[in-house]
């Protein structure tokens, strides 16, 4: 057994399946894959890893399994799902994924191929585990695979806790023991027991509340944006293929992007946090559907139509269309007078939560600070986004500010 001294569970104890995979150089890989990506570039102590959030990951896994009763060779597929669960990322966490899975069809927790040909697959078939099994844990699948990767999953539980205490905002605080202590199967169903409600609450707030504060902060989202551009170029330019990117650490990437001719400016406006600020920045009404559901290869057009219109580089302008708002926290299942619901169908907050979560969401178009007007107002033209006569960039205070008013990012 191990025992690891950790910032957020204490000391965390590693045994069986675990132990022997800890070493592996995929699971030491994740010690190079930074948790928040480019959040590091608001909060300067977001720098935690992949990997200490894949020991809190298996920690919570061991309390989960210990207060549910189960134990044995399901238990060690499970604790080796937690510990796995995350070596499927590729550099900067989710900064460049979407990018990646454009072009191999896979996101980061597709990882049966990774750890049926990795050394990782000797050491769990050495322990009688089933690497696809394992593999389907990683995903989801099953009963036990809710505990992975669900709405009530030990993931969500630990990154909340660890992303707050590591960038010192404390809205993720949770009472994750509680959650712990509280999970039970019903039906098969993975749920929080009777008198729980106000428990899966706290879970919904914190993810709420966590989302504009840190995952989707402008100058995060600005930085991705720029990482995610830049990687672009070096499959583009056939500098580096997707398959290999995907297999980098944050240390490959950033060495690769500084060493190619077409994407050195990225990595040193990275490094120097010279980032592009913003043109536009627009709330949800004041942007036309078709650009919400528009796809990659559009967004591409639009921003050369825009740089030509601006008379800037096509480098210089980068559209930013994040999802559309959605709380998957909302469908988790809590246990009401002895019947199953939805958190969404018991919970007043949530239709709060909701609306909160729609105010709060922001098309961006970004350029370098000594373009932004030139660009904001071709963008503005390009995309059909006015409001009363005046080019949309910030809503503050329930009134439009013009791109006269509005102030970059510092």
């Amino acid at each position: 057994m191990t025992t690891i001294k950790d910032s957020v569970h204490d000391h965390i104890a590693v045994e069986g399946v675990a132990a022997a995979l800890l070493d592996t150089a995929a699971v030491q890989r994740l010690r190079r894959i930074s948790q928040l990506g480019t959040v590091s570039l608001a909060y300067p102590s977001a720098n935690h890893t992949r990997f200490e959030h894949s020991l809190g990951v298996y920690h919570l896994a061991c309390e989960a399994l210990e207060h549910l009763g189960v134990h044995g060779r399901q238990a060690e597929r499970v604790k080796a799902a937690a510990l796995l669960h995350d070596v499927g990322h590729s550099p900067f966490s989710h900064n460049v994924e979407a990018l990646l899975y454009r072009h191999t069809g896979k996101y980061h927790d597709d990882v049966e191929e990774l750890l049926a040909s990795n050394p990782v697959g000797d050491v769990l078939r050495s322990h009688d585990l089933d690497p696809g099994a394992v593999a389907g844990l990683i995903a989801g699948d099953g009963q036990y695979g809710q505990l992975v990767s669900g709405e009530l999953d030990v993931d969500r539980m630990d990154y909340l806790v660890r992303d707050a205490h590591h960038t010192g905002v404390p809205y993720g605080t949770i009472d994750h023991e509680r959650l712990v202590r509280e999970l039970t199967f019903l039906d098969g169903e993975l749920v929080l027991a009777e008198g729980n409600v106000q428990t899966a609450e706290s879970l919904l707030v914190a993810r709420a509340l966590m989302n504009p504060t840190v995952y989707s902060h402008p100058v995060a989202r600005i930085g991705k944006s720029m990482l995610r551009r830049a990687t672009e170029r070096l499959i583009e330019d056939g500098v580096a293929t997707p398959e290999t990117i995907r297999r980098m650490d944050d240390y490959d990437l950033i060495a690769a992007l500084r060493s190619a001719e077409s994407t050195e400016s990225y990595a040193r406006a990275l490094d120097e946090r010279d980032l592009f600020k913003r043109a536009v920045w627009a709330e949800i009404d004041d942007v036309p559907d078709s650009l919400l559901d528009t796809d990659h290869e559009r967004v591409r057009e639009l921003e050369a139509e825009i740089a030509d219109r601006a008379g800037v580089a096509p480098e210089h302008v980068v559209i930013d269309v994040p999802s559309k708002p959605s709380m998957t926290e909302s469908t988790s299942r809590v246990v009401v007078n002895g019947e199953i619901r939805r958190l969404g169908q018991q919970s007043p907050l949530v239709d709060a939560l909701r609306a909160a979560q729609r105010s709060q969401w922001r098309f961006g178009v970004y350029a370098p600070e000594a373009v932004t007007d030139g660009v904001g107002g071709a963008a503005a033209s390009v995309l059909g986004l006015e409001a009363d006569g005046g080019l949309v960039t910030e809503v503050r205070r329930g009134h439009y500010a013009t791109l006269d008013e509005f102030e970059p990012d510092k």
